[in-house]
């Protein structure tokens, strides 16, 4: 057993705790590159409470001292749908968080963090960003907003309105720290954090983080949650790969079937240019004389 617990499972449990804000904390900040504090916690769609969704995925929906929301999303499992979800979650934050009637100003700066286990998309990084830009068709240059929007708004560019997205592909690190956000997706990768470590929050995240810190009834809730989080690992790989192996021999038999069905009517029609009686034709090969009219 390693000595620090799951990110996910911290997140349920221990990094909610104000006196535990400063882990958190340090992670956004890294990956942002700005100093960044957390003002409280906020309610949302995806924070699961039955007994499968809670081992598939961890979320929990942040504000900063700037009005800024921040999703932070952990998923375990494959969804090939991912991408249309990180819009969705992004959208229903947007939609939920502005009161009716108010004026569009009030919409909030969302950031939607992900962190997947998973082979998300195709790409050779393991931490992408994506936001909004709006450029220009003919002179190429970058939409900026007035100097009066700058002023309300704390941006520079049109888009630094909008969502922006971040997906950490836990998986592909090389598991070679070089830089502060590398020693943070180790420790996502491995549950490990090296002495040598300095990023923020990752020394907080050391001492708080200890299993060996939590009390007898948080270690066999631990012990139990990551127990069914392999299981059900265990379950849909044997799965996938079973699925493959079979799709496989459906995919050799239907390619087998396919091919005697041309070399069959390759046959029917060499007999047609021979002068062969239609009737002959079916006899010879099975086929139906609309398909031997058709050839």
């Amino acid at each position: 057993m390693k000595n620090l617990v799951r990110f996910d499972w911290a997140m349920k449990r221990l990094l909610r705790d104000k006196s535990n804000y400063v882990v958190l904390e340090g992670f956004l900040s890294t990956l942002l590159g700005e100093d960044l504090h957390i003002c409280r916690f906020l309610e949302s769609e995806a924070n699961q409470k039955d007994s499968t969704d809670k081992f598939n995925r961890a979320d929990i929906l942040a504000e900063d001292t700037r009005g800024r929301l921040i999703i932070i999303e952990v998923q375990n499992n494959r969804e090939l749908d991912y991408f249309h979800r990180m819009l969705y979650g992004v959208s229903k934050t947007v939609s939920e968080y502005i009161n009716i009637g108010d004026a569009y100003n009030k919409v909030r700066k969302v950031y939607s963090i992900n962190i997947v286990y998973f082979d998300l998309g195709q790409g050779n990084d393991y931490v992408y960003h994506g936001k909004t830009e709006f450029r220009g068709l003919h002179g190429n240059d970058i939409l900026q907003l007035s100097l009066r929007q700058q002023e309300m708004f704390k941006g520079k560019y049109a888009g630094d309105i909008f969502p922006e997205y971040y997906v950490l592909k836990v998986n592909d690190f090389n598991e070679v720290a070089k830089t502060p956000l590398d020693e943070w997706i180790k420790f996502l990768k491995t549950g490990e954090i090296d002495d040598n470590a300095t990023a923020k929050g990752l020394p907080e995240a050391r001492e708080r983080l200890r299993i060996d810190a939590m009390t007898e009834a948080e270690k066999r809730a631990y012990d139990r949650d990551m127990e069914a989080l392999r299981y059900q690992r265990s379950v849909i790989q044997t799965g996938w790969i079973e699925g493959h192996a079979n799709g496989k021999a459906e995919g050799l038999a239907e390619g087998m079937a396919k091919g005697e069905i041309k070399a069959t009517k390759e046959m029917a029609q060499k007999m047609k240019k021979l002068g062969m009686p239609t009737n002959t034709i079916m006899s010879l090969t099975g086929l139906s004389e609309d398909d031997i009219n058709k050839i």
